[in-house]
């Protein structure tokens, strides 16, 4: 019985031995997996330059930072976005990124994230609705502001323009309109105002049938430069002496201010906003306080 006794001891002491006490020094790849920040981006487009420089800056910080960033791309559609954050949320990310392709929309997937007990941050365009913790942009509605004034300079005041809106829904074109109207609406004869969804091609198509129908039109803004370069297609081959000018400063539309062809275009900082979102990630998911809303400098490129 004795020696049953201290056999039933040493197995206690053995199995006592083998748990982490309190304070005990945990292994090294326990270490890396509580270090390792995991962040999920939802981006709306990578069929657009502006959002694939925005991309890559995020890309770098996070490298530098050393956590793991997923970049998804929603392609512009509202649907495959609140499935791609579902994707993440099982993933069991630390925290998501969103660039909604639709403001109102992704509220949705906004709050499947935060019922899901993660955080979330919004780049460029913010959500409608659901708890984000920072909000990271340029200040859309007073770069609005800005080509509206300088239009207003070029075309004099009461000359016929055209708005070409970004995609309907969207913070930035919202902001952009309303920063441009600010200017506009009492001092220039706003004659179209129409969506080509911050695409190129549409752009051009849209412009091409805005002209068939108003030959007096002497000026145009467009909420991002892609539908600016595709309606200074239509207005070049029309022949007519219109002024265009963008918002987002790509490398095509700054080529084509240096070359006279574009009058002018608002220069956001796509590499700079990526940079702060995972800046911001880290920050939020290592317990330090972050900004409600960070606001990125822009400037007029002419």
């Amino acid at each position: 019985m004795k020696k049953i006794i201290v056999i039933l001891g040493m197995v206690l002491l053995l199995t006592a031995c083998s748990l982490d006490a309190p304070g005990t020094k945990k292994s090294s790849q326990e270490k890396d997996n509580e270090n390792n920040q995991n962040i999920g981006f939802s981006i709306s487009t990578l069929n657009n330059p502006f959002f694939v420089t925005l991309s890559e800056g995020a890309k770098e910080k996070a490298k530098a930072l050393g956590a793991t960033l997923t970049v998804i791309d929603a392609q512009d559609d509202a649907a495959k976005q609140a499935s791609d954050v579902e994707d993440l949320i099982q993933q069991g990310v630390d925290l998501i990124l969103i660039n909604p392709t639709d403001s109102a929309a992704v509220a949705a997937a906004v709050e499947s994230a935060n019922n899901a007990g993660i955080p979330v941050i919004t780049v460029d365009r913010h959500a409608d609705s659901g708890e984000v913790l920072s909000h990271i942009a340029s200040d859309n509605v007073g770069g609005g502001e800005l080509a509206g004034d300088y239009l207003l300079e070029i075309v004099g005041e009461g000359a016929q323009v055209v708005e070409l809106e970004g995609i309907s829904g969207s913070s930035a074109a919202r902001d952009r309109g309303e920063g441009f109207n600010k200017v506009a609406a009492d001092k220039l004869a706003i004659i179209a105002k129409q969506t080509a969804n911050f695409n190129r091609a549409e752009g051009l198509t849209v412009m091409e049938n805005i002209l068939q129908g108003n030959p007096d039109v002497k000026g145009v803004f467009a909420h991002n430069d892609e539908m600016a370069l595709g309606a200074l297609e239509a207005v070049e081959v029309s022949g007519k002496d219109i002024v265009v000018i963008g918002f987002d400063a790509t490398e095509d539309a700054v080529k084509a201010v240096e070359n006279g062809r574009l009058a002018g275009t608002v220069a956001q900082k796509p590499e700079l906003i990526g940079e702060i979102a995972i800046e911001t990630a880290v920050k939020a998911l290592k317990g330090e306080s972050v900004e409600a809303s960070i606001r990125v400098e822009l400037a007029l490129i002419k």
